[in-house]
């Protein structure tokens, strides 16, 4: 069965029709990028069956990863399960899925990754925890500021975020044993120009 995945400019329709902010488009394009360029850069083995995630997917899941995220502003949603219900809702069920994990991975499977199995749901999660408004930055950073914002000083959630950070480092030192360049290289590796046509 052929996977639906949105065009470029399609999700630059879906942008505009559920009035994403301009920074919050202008972070997901910043996301896009970190995630093409971990995707365009993966060396994997050829005997190992590992093949890497379809790019076109990648690129559809990362700039919608947010398409809920102005609507839910207000504290009236959740904007990751928002997002995938929106995409699902567009036909993009494959998209929905990695709307829906961008913040908390559904699952880790750390057998698949050290294989250099990583699918496009991942490449998205990750990107996007590099991604501090605009900016490309350590995870150690990103992780900083999505306490301040996010735990309300609830030592609950500070823990929550924290697990799930843990996770993504681990992702991260899986991720860069496939990669010609190293985690602190990415912001000088990707390319800054934003996604205002089809490539």
């Amino acid at each position: 069965m052929a996977v639906n995945i949105p065009s470029i400019n399609q999700c630059l329709a879906l942008m505009d029709r559920y009035e994403m902010l301009a920074n919050i488009r202008e972070h997901s394009f910043i996301v896009a990028r970190v995630a093409e360029t971990i995707v365009n850069g993966l060396q994997l083995p050829e005997n190992d069956g590992a093949v890497p995630p379809d790019l076109d997917l990648v690129l559809a899941g990362a700039l919608l990863h947010d398409i809920a995220k102005t609507m839910c502003l207000d504290g009236s949603c959740q904007h990751a399960e928002e997002g995938m219900l929106i995409c699902a809702e567009h036909n993009y069920p494959e998209v929905a899925t990695i709307v829906g994990q961008h913040v908390i991975l559904g699952s880790f499977n750390a057998d698949d990754y050290r294989l250099g199995c990583f699918p496009a749901r991942e490449i998205v999660y990750y990107a996007d925890k590099r991604v501090r408004h605009t900016e490309i930055v350590p995870l150690s950073q990103r992780l900083d500021y999505i306490i301040d914002h996010y735990s309300g000083g609830s030592d609950h959630i500070s823990k929550r975020i924290r697990q799930n950070f843990d996770r993504c480092v681990e992702l991260e030192n899986y991720l860069f044993g496939f990669l010609p360049f190293g985690p602190t290289d990415l912001a000088v590796v990707v390319d800054p120009t934003p996604f205002s046509a089809p490539r």
